[in-house]
């Protein structure tokens, strides 16, 4: 049996493990990529359907004011001018977001600065928070009672299945408060959405590299030596309590639910891509209406999703770090095995255990090839 030597093994076929394949193709290694799921892209992946990119793990909007990054991520595609500007639902009432002047122009029918700035600053007063221990407290610290009860609670309890106070002060370290009548949710330089969805992004990244999918590590470590093949590095995006068989406890995390719905005789359910509902009844955090993302004229119809937080139980894919103390505590003693380990490096948000926006897991992955 003739063997086949890979450079690098790349676990993940996502947006960290696309571009380290890429960058060492380019240094001209021999990298073999698995992944599994059935399709590429990680949960950057959109697919086309009746004429609509529909993002099959949730909206992704591309921001960054990484100049360097921002020219990279458009050799592999073209961005159209989408401005990330979402709203809220508070029961029968409607707000922008981030918080801004029209949002607190619709909260307390006011019209200047120097009156919102009263009003929150009047309710955080009142609250006499010195030190908050909690994020209940770090919230009302930075925006009062108004802000916090109608546009934060709620949606927070729902994200992360917990109290708010019993969340810690550290998930809110800051609030994004704008005193102008501006609703781009970014302060970024670079913003936009690849016309033609993600997926082609993947695609290209990829090029030259060997891809298996619907591969699971574990089993095609196992099978790996029978059928020849090699390799002298891992590069592993997935999570890093996995790859040494949760030998010291399992990480949290949060999951997700997607609930996408074809509605062929709506041509416009919400008016806007993002509408978020802030109130704790409601089990969904937000609907997302895939084609005021990307534009087509030929699309036929509607597609909404509902996002469900979830609890995470080991079977449900993990999405968000629960970075708290004793999470974070378990992590950097799995961080102590792996750089005792010369094989393997990690990256990702599963990898690091780190929440990453794209352009950081660009940035980080570049960086990473580099290093290795």
């Amino acid at each position: 049996m003739k063997e086949t030597v890979y450079d690098w093994l790349i676990v993940g076929a996502g947006l960290f493990g696309a571009v380290f394949a890429h960058e060492k193709t380019a240094q001209g290694q021999k990298c073999l990529v698995i992944d599994k799921r059935s399709h590429i892209a990680g949960n950057i992946y959109t697919e086309k359907v009746n004429g609509i990119n529909v993002h099959k793990y949730g909206a992704h909007i591309f921001h960054t004011s990484d100049k360097e990054v921002w020219s990279y991520v458009n050799r592999f595609a073209e961005f159209n001018n989408f401005v990330n500007s979402p709203m809220a639902v508070y029961h029968d009432e409607l707000y922008n977001l981030p918080f801004n002047m029209n949002t607190f122009s619709r909260m307390w029918n006011i019209k200047t600065p120097a009156e919102a700035r009263e009003k929150i600053e009047s309710q955080i007063k009142d609250l006499n928070i010195k030190e908050p221990k909690n994020l209940e407290e770090q919230a009302l610290s930075l925006v009062g009672t108004d802000i916090y009860e109608k546009l934060i609670k709620g949606y927070t309890q729902k994200q992360w299945g917990r109290e708010c106070k019993d969340l810690p002060a550290s998930i809110i370290r800051r609030l994004p408060v704008r005193f102008t009548y501006n609703n781009n949710y970014f302060n970024d330089h670079f913003q936009g959405i690849p016309m033609g969805g993600y997926t082609q992004i993947a695609e290209k990244l990829l090029e030259g590299s060997d891809v298996k999918l619907n591969c699971e590590f574990a089993d095609f470590k196992a099978q790996a030596a029978k059928e020849g093949i090699g390799w002298k590095r891992i590069l592993f995006t997935g999570p890093i309590d996995e790859y040494y068989g949760y030998s010291l406890g399992r990480l949290e995390y949060r999951s997700l639910r997607f609930e996408t719905e074809y509605l062929p005789e709506e041509e416009n359910y919400q008016g806007n891509a993002v509408v978020n509902y802030t109130e704790a009844e409601i089990p969904y955090t937000r609907i997302i209406e895939h084609k005021h993302f990307d534009p087509a004229d030929e699309a036929k119809g509607t597609y909404i999703t509902r996002e469900y937080p979830l609890k995470y139980t080991g079977v449900e894919e993990p999405y968000y770090p629960m970075g708290d103390a004793g999470n974070t505590e378990l992590y950097d003693k799995y961080r102590e095995l792996a750089d005792k380990d010369p094989e393997v490096v990690f990256g990702g948000r599963l990898g690091l255990y780190k929440y990453f926006d794209m352009d950081k897991i660009i940035r980080a992955a570049l960086d990473c090839a580099k290093e290795n």
